[in-house]
């Protein structure tokens, strides 16, 4: 049995402080004071004094292999930094760089909080398997479109990999990821809704990224694109929709009452296109909201700490109300808001979750006094706070080392 000791323990549920979390297998066998540590058979014993312990951090929408355009492209509109800058060099990618960039974005991940990834991309099963090497509980998907030329995105691929990789690893899980509403056909989108329900298999896909994409579906279908979704009944629960900048309010309702996930990439879409979704709208309906960092070519890193920061604030220029996002709003969407999209027990620290767990180094400037724990978590804390990072009952990161495998720079 494994102990992490912290000053703080902190989840959505609020803050404990001297206690103890004890591990036993994957998962979360118990929450006791710390000085009842004693009377457990404990073999390892992490963190101390200096610490707040947290849920690991869910980045429900990346593309850990595009670390390789950071810097590239940059302060262009959506549709010109995709179609001139970043499809022609994706057109390029062989499976062997795309297997070393996703080990450097999947590190970086970790590095920052993440101890869960749902990525989607081309080349999957070599993200995948660098998934499996670093030990990161990830959720994979093999782009699928078949309304723009991309012979790296064919849809049998996606189909093909998700039935090689399922029930293939405990940590390393398939999703079906068509691409966005304006790259995939209603044809294809009623295939994925009939191969969704028969392997019961989570749909992760772009919706309203642009205003390029509503127009194009809005000209072609006569419909918005989430009526699109619901006309292709893949609008459920099963269902995890990214970004909405451009969703109207009916849509909102629409969604909201779907049961669908809508992952809010804040740092991404401000950058490409100057927006920030109704996020807001859509939570105070009842909508599930996950956060994502998406890739390091738009947000330019993978930094899910920094991601609830900007979330938060964003949101509230957005609503010109300094309460609306408040930090636990994006505490929840980057824990338990992604848990429930990806539908695992996670983003909580009791008795029975998955010992997926993160501890930040306190004893710094920025977290003086210590008031308010969320708060500092939320506008103090830096990716670079994060000392050690456990997935599944498992130490996979420390102090800049990850200790399943070697990442060479």
């Amino acid at each position: 049995m494994k102990a992490i000791l912290a000053k703080y323990i902190l989840d959505v549920n609020g803050v404990r402080e001297d206690m103890a979390v004890l591990i036993e297998g994957n998962k979360i066998y118990d929450v006791i004071p710390k000085d009842k540590l004693k009377e457990y058979d404990v073999d390892e014993t992490f963190g101390g004094e200096k610490y707040l312990l947290i849920p690991g951090l869910i980045n429900a929408h990346t593309h850990v292999a595009m670390t390789k355009f950071r810097g590239i492209g940059d302060d262009l509109p959506l549709d010109k930094w995709l179609n001139e800058v970043i499809w022609p060099m994706e057109k390029e990618w062989s499976k062997e760089e795309i297997h070393k960039w996703a080990l450097i974005g999947i590190a970086e991940a970790i590095a920052n909080g993440s101890t869960v990834i749902n990525d989607h991309y081309f080349f999957a099963d070599e993200i995948a398997k660098a998934a499996q090497k670093l030990g990161i509980r990830a959720f994979v998907g093999q782009t699928m479109l078949d309304l723009v030329e991309f012979p790296i995105a064919e849809p049998e691929d996606g189909f093909r990999f998700f039935k090689r990789w399922k029930d293939r690893d405990e940590l390393v899980k398939p999703v079906l990821a068509p691409h966005a509403t304006d790259t995939v056909s209603l044809d294809l989108l009623k295939e994925i809704k009939e191969f969704s329900e028969n392997e019961k298999a989570l749909i992760h896909m772009h919706v309203s990224q642009s205003r390029e994409e509503v127009l194009r579906v809005k000209r072609r279908e006569g419909i918005l694109p989430v009526e699109y979704l619901k006309k292709a009944g893949v609008l459920n629960e099963s269902f995890i929709g990214v970004h909405g900048v451009y969703l109207s309010e009916k849509e909102v309702g629409l969604y909201a009452k779907s049961g669908a996930t809508l992952v809010h990439c804040a740092i991404s879409l401000a950058k490409l296109e100057g927006s920030i979704a109704p996020i807001v709208d859509l939570w105070e309906k009842g909508g599930n909201i996950a956060l994502g960092n998406d890739c390091a070519a738009s947000n330019n890193s993978l930094d899910m700490i920094q991601e609830m920061k900007f979330a938060a604030i964003l949101n509230k220029v957005r609503n010109h109300d300094p309460t609306k996002a408040s930090a636990k709003d994006v505490f929840y969407w980057a824990t338990l808001g992604g848990a429930k999209a990806l539908k695992i027990k996670a983003g909580l620290i009791e008795k029975g979750y998955l010992a997926d767990l993160v501890l930040i180094n306190i004893n710094k400037l920025h977290f003086l006094p210590e008031t308010n724990i969320l708060s500092h978590l939320v506008y103090s804390a830096k990716g670079s706070d994060i000392e050690m990072v456990f997935v599944d009952g498992e130490l996979i990161y420390q102090l800049g080392n990850f200790t399943k495998e070697q990442i060479i720079f």
